[in-house]
């Protein structure tokens, strides 16, 4: 059966594709959950306004992900935490903990999972954190531990 996807459905396609799938996960899941509905003449046409819309959202996305990762190109993210002797933390910086100190610092949102900490941050120190806002866009940044009171 002939579908246009109203939702991206993962393993299938995204939204406004146009695919071919069994009759029984179409009737009995995508179509019932509003996540599809069949394909006709006018819902293809639909479904082509529908991709364009998409395209033109993540060309959107992904530049403003490339200004973003201008403007933090060599820049320097502090993060105070409680420390005991030697430099050790109590417990570890995260990346919710860096996704915080970005809002607030450089006043930049970006969700923790675009976030990767390689090697879990444990010690007071300089870090190079990974952020991939957009599938395509990458860049890193210093990310500076310090003693709480220091």
């Amino acid at each position: 059966m002939k579908v246009v996807l109203r939702a991206d459905v993962k393993g299938v396609g995204h939204k406004g594709d146009v695919v071919d799938i069994s009759d029984g996960f179409a009737q009995n899941k995508l179509i019932p959950q509003g996540m599809a509905f069949k394909a006709t003449a006018g819902a293809e046409r639909e479904a082509e306004s529908m991709r364009k819309a998409r395209e033109l959202k993540a060309s959107e996305e992904k530049a403003e992900a490339e200004e973003m990762a201008s403007r933090m190109l060599d820049q320097t993210l502090s993060i105070e935490m409680k420390a005991g002797e030697g430099g050790k933390l109590f417990g570890s910086v995260t990346s919710a903990d860096i996704s915080a100190a970005l809002s607030n610092q450089k006043n930049i949102t970006i969700d923790r999972k675009a976030i990767e900490v390689t090697d879990s941050i444990k010690e007071v120190g300089t870090y190079p954190v990974t952020v991939k806002p957009h599938p395509d866009v990458e860049f890193t940044i210093s990310v500076d531990v310090v003693a709480e009171g220091a």
